[in-house]
């Protein structure tokens, strides 16, 4: 089944990553795989979830 996540969801996972959390931590966490999270990463990194809307 395939998990559905919005960019509300997605950018909170991402600052984690940048807080210091591993990544293969925050992907058994949340159940997603390395690729979606770098590919999340890739788009979303450093932007807020407001900024992120306009996208």
């Amino acid at each position: 089944m395939k998990k559905r996540f919005i960019e509300e969801q997605i950018i909170p996972i991402v600052k984690e990553a940048e807080a210091g959390i591993p990544v293969k931590k925050l992907c058994r966490k949340y159940s997603i795989s390395d690729a979606a999270f770098y590919t999340w990463r890739k788009k979303y990194d450093g932007l807020e979830v407001a900024e992120a809307r306009h996208l």
